[in-house]
């Protein structure tokens, strides 16, 4: 069953490459959605696919890439919007 989840990360999550490495890993587990930067420095992650994609995703999302500092990741289900790949907008 596929599912929707919004995914809010928070901390030093822009200008160090979260969204080309989410794309990435969301791509690399057959994840399905959008990420990008938002005016308050957080990043958002709509994410689809299976619960255990989706539980993937959130677990990279704590981490992020190397020079991260991820401060807070919050998440909720969202009704299915159908993407066909994981785009960076």
């Amino acid at each position: 069953m596929i599912i929707h989840t919004t995914i809010s990360v928070s901390g030093r999550v822009q200008g160090v490459g979260f969204r080309y490495s989410a794309r990435q890993f969301a791509q690399s587990i057959g994840l399905k959605g959008t990420v990008r930067n938002e005016r308050d420095g957080s990043v958002t992650v709509e994410a689809e696919g299976s619960q255990e994609q989706i539980q993937l995703m959130i677990g990279w999302c704590q981490r992020g890439p190397a020079r991260a500092m991820v401060e807070s990741v919050r998440y909720f289900s969202a009704p299915v919007e159908g993407f066909t790949s994981f785009e960076i907008r």
